[in-house]
């Protein structure tokens, strides 16, 4: 870890969103997906949620370029969850669907907590979610087609959350909670570790100020001290199994 690549992640973590999201409703297709994830990262949205995802959630790499790992996918069954649980942390649901009760995108607060909600590709939002957004938005179409790639909406939409959210100075210092912070620094300068961490139930080691991990020959060795643990533990598990095994013989 170079600390001119440790100052860049805190930096990018510095600018993240935690009250902007988008909700997409079925949007299936790998490319798509992949480009809405991309869009969220550039905007500094940290989650998306992605409610039944035909064949379930996967990454176009040569859309996403990599991406997808500094923004967590949430799955879901059913758009109802995604929508209710978000309504119920206090934001926004904003519908990108064209119906009568639809103004123009441009129109809404993105500065307050709020999700951009975006629909299947075929058939656009869900009646279902249609019926539980607090709002419905649309861009102007000038053309003959009657809307854009939903990728390219989402893009379209959260570059003016960017710059609401800019000259309300949101991306001026961190907005994250202190503990997820930490936790997403920890993943995202050493995720190997992390990844190892999670595996085994470890918290994680701390880092230094240049994003090394702390003391690493008494962590590592603490790890060890764990593993022999735990094998012993089993080790005597299956002592004791055998033993009652060779007890009781099996009933026919």
């Amino acid at each position: 870890m170079s600390p001119e690549r440790f100052i860049k992640i805190k930096e990018v973590l510095n600018r993240r969103q935690p009250d902007l999201t988008v909700i997409t409703d079925n949007v299936h297709k790998p490319r798509n997906l992949s480009a809405i994830v991309r869009t969220c990262d550039a905007v500094g949205v940290p989650y998306v949620h992605s409610a039944d995802p035909d064949g379930g959630y996967g990454t176009y790499h040569g859309t996403a370029k990599g991406s997808h790992s500094w923004v967590k996918v949430h799955l879901y069954e059913g758009v109802e969850s995604p929508i209710k649980t978000l309504q119920a942390e206090g934001f926004k649901v904003y519908a990108a669907t064209f119906t009568d009760r639809a103004v123009d995108y441009r129109e809404l607060d993105y500065t307050q907590p709020c999700a951009i909600l975006m629909g299947a590709e075929k058939f656009g939002v869900s009646d279902t979610a249609a019926e539980l957004a607090d709002e419905h938005i649309m861009i102007p179409m000038m053309g003959m087609v009657e809307s854009f790639n939903v990728s390219v909406a989402a893009a379209i939409i959260l570059s003016e959350a960017q710059r609401q959210r800019v000259d309300a100075g949101l991306y001026n210092e961190s907005r994250m909670d202190a503990d997820e912070y930490q936790a997403t620094l920890f993943e995202w300068a050493q995720p190997k570790i992390a990844q190892y961490c999670k595996e085994r139930h470890l918290e994680y080691p701390p880092l230094t100020e240049e994003g090394d991990i702390e003391n690493p020959s008494e962590w590592y060795q603490s790890v060890r001290v764990i593993r022999d643990q735990v094998r012993e533990k089993r080790q005597a598990v299956k002592a004791v199994i055998s033993e009652a095994e060779a007890r009781y013989e099996p009933i026919d």
